[in-house]
């Protein structure tokens, strides 16, 4: 039976583990589906291409803010598509060539399970390893609906590399993936129709800015279903018809799910060598992101902490190297202000708490909301609803989140993590440099200093 120094189950971030001070290790990679993990393959990448593509039709549509006269003439789904996977599927390939390639690493292509201590199964093969790190990721939740069995519903793997561009889309769920992609297929010119439980999109976010998002997603002509839950879903004629709660029924050529995602661990047997999950299913971990079995780490969606996001990833992954490299000076995971962002249109981008937590906790706040039109960008841009705000310690005048919606949100932000990282005061942020006029973040300069 095969031995490793190190095995690695997952070609996510986990893949950016190996290093060359692990040159004279023995590694291996097991990857049963497509090298890079759901951000490269079906995730972030892939999705902003088709969002861009999105963005430059919404804007032809809206020519006529400018007196551009301008319209989309068509949109070319497959020239789109083949864009996006012409770019990207090379990428894969080329990384597991790489890693199947080099002289100390050995790559096995079939789902990995736990058999016994420190002991994998991929497919017929065996192995045993000294140190392993779990970056299975997860794959979207599906959740159980009255006649569904059998039906070809869509998911984010599967939603951006259908043959044709459907007339019709039934979105089930109001995340941040479920409002891209609500975007994507509306610029296109799909009849988009969007069904959830909560009573607007982005029910994580910031009331007033999920309260917002969903207004301008009607007003785009989205059919949007807050609120409620589908009873039964059948498929007749081609076309699928969702029976609501409330009465309603959503019909439309394909369904898209996107409630969440599930942990690829469930069924990997981790008991087997001591690693416990939690009620999710995700590796207990702790701040060295070690799991509880000795020499065994996990990372990303499948470790139970932080937001389940790309970057959050890749910082576990670096945690995890350092102290696969240096295990006399292990280091914590380091993630102070994560921010989070979802590239719809508009865009939406925010840190920390929101003003709704802020008074639940009873902290003392000052809240204060900023239109993009105060500022001299906004003006060129005619830009009528879209915002900055911040929630801000009224003792400490240390900004304790910030909530963005409008163009460009997920850069304005970062001006506002970095404040909060090196923990500046929001006068210091305002008045400590200069800021570029008209720029659009002087929307972010005008927020602080109403404070």
């Amino acid at each position: 039976m095969p031995h490793y120094d190190l095995a690695i189950l997952g070609t996510g971030s986990g893949n950016t583990i190996v290093r060359s001070e692990m040159k004279d290790w023995k590694i291996a990679v097991v990857e049963p589906w497509t090298f890079g993990g759901t951000c490269l393959n079906r995730g972030c990448i892939p999705s902003k291409m088709f969002v861009h593509a999105a963005d430059v039709a919404h804007t032809a549509e809206t020519g006529h803010l400018f007196n551009v006269q301008s319209s989309v003439i068509d949109v070319h789904w497959e020239a789109i598509r083949d864009r996006v996977f012409g770019r990207i599927d090379p990428i894969a390939e080329s990384g597991r060539s790489f890693r199947a390639n080099a002289e100390n690493v050995d790559v096995y292509d079939q789902p990995a399970v736990f058999i016994g201590d420190h002991k994998i199964k991929s497919g017929d093969h065996e192995f045993t390893a000294d140190r392993i790190v779990i970056s299975v990721g997860s794959t979207p939740t599906m959740i159980d609906i009255p006649g569904i069995d059998g039906l070809d519903i869509d998911t984010s793997d599967t939603i951006m590399r259908l043959e044709k561009k459907p007339e019709s889309l039934i979105i089930i769920g109001g995340g941040a993936i479920a409002t891209e992609m609500g975007h994507i297929f509306n610029a296109y010119g799909t009849k988009v129709s969007m069904v959830q439980r909560s009573n607007r999109l982005l029910s994580r976010e910031d009331v007033e800015v999920g309260t917002l998002i969903t207004k301008l997603f009607h007003e785009r002509g989205i059919d949007m279903h807050c609120g409620v839950n589908t009873t039964s879903i059948r498929k007749e004629n081609g076309l699928f018809h969702l029976e609501l709660d409330d009465g309603q029924t959503v019909t439309g050529e394909r369904v898209l799910m996107v409630v969440g995602r599930t942990p690829n661990t469930l069924n990997m047997h981790c008991e087997l060598t001591g690693v416990e999950l939690d009620q999710f299913g995700k590796v207990k971990v702790n701040d060295y992101m070690e799991a509880s079995a000795p020499n065994i780490w996990a990372l990303g969606d499948c470790a139970n902490r932080d937001l389940d996001l790309k970057h959050v990833a890749n910082a576990h992954a670096r945690t995890i190297a350092h102290n696969l490299i240096h295990p006399d000076d292990k280091q914590p995971v380091w993630l102070p202000n994560t921010p989070r962002s979802t590239f719809s249109q508009p865009e939406v981008s925010s840190v920390g708490i929101t003003e709704q937590e802020a008074n639940e906790q009873g902290l003392d706040v000052i809240v204060h909301t900023q239109k993009y039109g105060n500022a001299a960008y906004g003006w060129a841009l005619e830009d009528t609803t879209s915002f900055v705000k911040v929630v801000v310690d009224r003792s400490t005048r240390k900004l304790l989140g910030a909530h963005i919606i409008g163009p460009q949100a997920s850069l304005l932000l970062q001006i506002l993590v970095m404040g909060m990282t090196f923990d500046l005061t929001v006068d210091d942020i305002a008045r400590k440099q200069i800021w570029p006029h008209p720029a659009l973040s002087e929307v972010i300069e005008q927020c602080l200093l109403e404070v």
